[in-house]
């Protein structure tokens, strides 16, 4: 006898609506290459890289903490797993030449550079409207959750969870007796990361609507960011 929960409610579900949902890249993701989209503040969007193209994340103000997520072009069921990603490097925060990997162990990026410190963030769930609840607020907030939902709804993608986000500049370090503090980034105006993608791999980023703990800079105001997709240059094409 088939059992169905009636309380049960997908998690792919968004309990809000932000332009995440109605401004995509382009109507599949596919990008022009080499130029530069806006993540804006609050917002996520998704976008397409194929094998070997490289994704260029830029951190204009220094102070904005994105929520990164990548799955496989090909089957959104394998995607970037944070606790995947630990096992394979045995450290918290990816540097450079790290291969990140899915939750079957396959690399999907890799951390070609950093201009930053090289603080991120592995271990902390994307936002969520019961995470802005806990913090007192009433009503609905933009959060990267629903960010994911809708940047992959916008280009016709689905991914029945939310898998933990790669938390590009957050800045939450574990003390001795293994308390998490919540810490402005130390990143800098256009800071930037470059990501190679390596297999086709749909990826999302979200500009953190965290504005209630300081995660987001001092001010804790939430701002835009910007990507690039940069092509696989071919053997014989000029730079």
């Amino acid at each position: 006898m088939d059992w169905v929960n009636p309380g049960y409610r997908s998690n792919s579900q968004f309990d809000g609506i932000n332009p995440s949902l109605h401004e995509p890249i382009s109507t599949d993701g596919i990008p022009a290459y080499g130029k530069r989209y806006v993540v804006p503040a609050r917002q996520g969007r998704a976008v397409l890289v194929r094998a070997g193209e490289q994704l260029e994340l830029i951190n204009p103000h220094g102070s904005q903490v994105c929520d990164l997520w990548a799955f496989c072009a090909d089957g959104m069921h394998e995607h970037l797993s944070m606790e995947h990603v630990r096992a394979h490097l045995d450290r918290t925060i990816p540097r450079v030449a790290d291969a990140l990997v899915t939750n079957r162990r396959r690399a999907i990026l890799t951390l070609l550079e950093d201009s930053s410190p090289g603080i991120h963030d592995t271990l902390i769930a994307a936002c969520d409207l019961p995470r802005y609840r806990s913090l007192g607020v009433s009503g609905y907030h933009d959060n990267c959750s629903d960010n994911l939902r809708m940047a992959l709804a916008a280009i016709g993608r689905h991914a029945s969870e939310v898998p933990a986000p790669f938390n590009v500049w957050m800045n939450n370090p574990v003390g001795v007796d293994g308390g998490i503090s919540w810490l402005p980034p130390v990143s800098r105006p256009g800071d930037h990361v470059t990501l190679r993608a390596e297999m086709d791999a749909i990826v999302v980023m979200s500009a953190c609507p965290q504005d209630l703990v300081p995660v987001n800079g001092e001010d804790c105001v939430p701002r835009e960011l910007i990507f690039v997709v940069h092509a696989v240059q071919r053997p014989g094409e000029a730079s």
